[in-house]
């Protein structure tokens, strides 16, 4: 049954032994930016062609492939992808469902040429010549020549052994070259043919001393009439000759026997040759093929995906995921409930939880770091500036592992501490202003100002899925200080790297301290709140360091000043809360 987007045309003019036209939409994949789009795939006259979609299918392909020469190969994971090549040039196909996928395969298999060994099989089936057979040693001629005749004059002898011949045919059978038995054969046809010219002057002296015998109506007995004449004293010789002339016979026969053992074991190690020789041919073809970039490219040290590349492709899905965002539909703003800001003093909850003693030595420290200045021999590097946000990293790998501490500097009027800390901690708003998240889920409640998440990130290929499991904790701090610090953590209920998801492990702190004029009342007038914001992130995987750097110095700028007026968005005409 062929699938319902697999058109094949059934026109009654079609040729006799001529194919069929086969259609239908596959999945391609295009590049490693755009990804898997949909194509108009064409087969017709041995020739697989691709359009963007069926109304362009009479404008010209885009690209073509001849099948006799195409390699068709199902994926070895994939259940409804295959790949079809020639030589460099590699079409990713991926069908609708496996059957599909199956009815693609069949069909472009069935252009391909046949294998050597289908070949031989044909030929030999086809074939209608009689096969050579040996000669019957069993059949006597009752004459012969001697094998040294050569040396005297020509004359008739007994051959010195009547099985000399015959064993020094097959001596050394299993170890003779092919080159010595050649050498063998050229002397049996040398000894063959004076025998041969030997016997025929034998036979013109029968006929010359009997010419009146009728040689249609009588038989004649060489042997006879040897006997019965003058020509009888040749009689014992031609006996012994006979001998010969069959060992000679046999010699030959056995000898060419061998050679085409010979042969046929040379045949089998050129078969072997060039079946090794394919195997290593398409392996250099695999390891050509796999440093292009397909969707077979992952995240891993020994990827073959260029930096640059790796980098287009990661920059190509942030921007993706921009797009998604600004054309998205901003929900109803909520009406803050004063309760949800983060409490002044730390919850009793909170300090009674196995978690507490971590919770507390890391907010403290991460409070106390957040606001240390960047100069001395601490090796902070300023990588991005504009207007009054200053961006700082300092660069440290751990096992090939990039986890650049970042620390960023930033000042936002018109909103608190209180407020910028009540938008980054409260999950109720984490989806509005996180692009890259694509499942949040709270693990545990511990407080009111205290969190467990399990947060899993949106996929951008050739990076692998990412996710994370930390706590989060507010507290306010001296001077008008608010913070919220997540930290990675362990559940059993949440294991890491047990899906297709690489656990990263993050510290993050954004310490906010606000200000406004001395003596007079806090408005959105007056006030500003200084902003630090500390980072370090461990990936949990590979990815080039300077690919990650290079996303570093792109979006974390782009985070801050998203979510910082993500947040004066939100806190416009509302009570300002400190």
């Amino acid at each position: 049954m062929i699938d319902e987007n697999i058109t094949v045309s059934d026109s009654s003019d079609l040729e006799e032994g001529g194919t069929p036209e086969l259609r239908g939409y596959l999945s391609k994949w295009t590049n490693y930016i755009h990804g898997w789009q949909d194509r108009f795939i064409v087969l017709k006259d041995s020739t697989l062609s691709y359009y963007k979609n069926e109304l362009e299918s009479n404008l010209g392909c885009r690209g073509a492939l001849c099948l006799k020469k195409a390699k068709v190969k199902p994926h070895e994971f994939d259940d409804c992808r295959f790949d079809v090549s020639v030589s460099d040039c590699v079409w990713y196909l991926r069908a609708s469902n496996p059957e599909e996928k199956q009815q693609w395969i069949d069909i472009l298999e069935s252009f391909k040429p046949l294998k050597a060994d289908e070949r031989a099989v044909q030929l030999t089936v086809n074939c209608h010549r009689r096969p050579w057979t040996s000669p019957t040693p069993e059949v006597e001629s009752g004459y012969g020549t001697s094998s040294d005749s050569s040396s005297n004059g020509g004359g008739l002898q007994r051959h010195g052994s009547a099985t000399s011949l015959q064993s020094t045919g097959s001596h050394g059978h299993s170890t003779r070259r092919l080159t010595e038995k050649i050498t063998e054969l050229e002397t049996y046809n040398e000894l063959l043919s004076k025998q041969a010219i030997q016997l025929q002057q034998y036979f013109d002296m029968c006929i010359d001393s009997y010419p009146k015998i009728d040689d249609a109506n009588d038989a004649i007995d060489a042997v006879k009439l040897a006997d019965g004449n003058d020509l009888r004293v040749h009689a014992g010789e031609v006996r012994a000759t006979s001998t010969s002339f069959r060992a000679t016979c046999g010699a030959t026969v056995a000898t060419l026997q061998h050679c085409v053992e010979l042969l046929r074991r040379r045949e089998k190690q050129a078969r072997q040759a060039e079946d090794l020789y394919m195997a290593l041919k398409t392996q250099l073809n695999e390891a050509r093929l796999a440093s292009k970039p397909g969707p077979d490219h992952e995240e891993g040290p020994h990827s073959t995906l260029p930096d640059d590349e790796f980098h287009d492709a990661i920059e190509t899905g942030f921007d993706k995921m921009e797009e998604e965002r600004c054309t998205r539909v901003v929900p109803t703003v909520h009406t803050r409930d004063q309760i949800e800001l983060p409490p002044p003093a730390i919850d009793n909850r909170l300090t009674v939880h196995p978690l507490w003693p971590e919770i507390d030595r890391i907010s403290t420290e991460q409070i106390q770091a957040a606001f240390e200045g960047v100069g001395g021999e601490i090796g902070w590097q300023l990588f991005a500036e504009e207007g009054d946000m200053r961006m700082y990293r300092r660069e440290v790998e751990v096992d090939g592992m990039v986890m650049d501490p970042l620390k960023a500097m930033h000042k936002v009027r018109g909103v608190s501490a209180r407020e910028m800390c009540h938008y980054f901690f409260n999950p109720r708003y984490r989806y509005e202003w996180e692009t890259t998240l694509e499942q949040m889920t709270i693990v545990e409640e511990i407080s009111s100002d205290a969190l467990v998440f399990h947060q899993t990130f949106k996929r951008i290929w050739p990076a692998s899925q990412r996710d994370a499991l930390f706590w989060s904790h507010v507290r306010a701090s001296s001077e008008n200080t608010f913070a919220v610090t997540n930290h990675s953590t362990t559940n059993t209920e949440y294991p890491a790297n047990s899906s297709a998801c690489i656990r990263l492990f993050v510290t993050v702190c954004l310490a906010c301290r606000s200000t406004y004029p001395a003596g007079e009342q806090p408005t959105r007038d007056n006030i500003t709140t200084s902003i630090a914001y500390c980072s370090t992130v461990n990936p949990g995987g590979w990815a080039p360091a300077g690919v990650l750097r290079a996303v570093y110095k792109r979006e974390y700028p782009k985070f801050l000043k998203r979510f910082t007026g993500y947040v004066v968005d939100q806190c416009k005409d509302k009570p300002l809360a400190i």
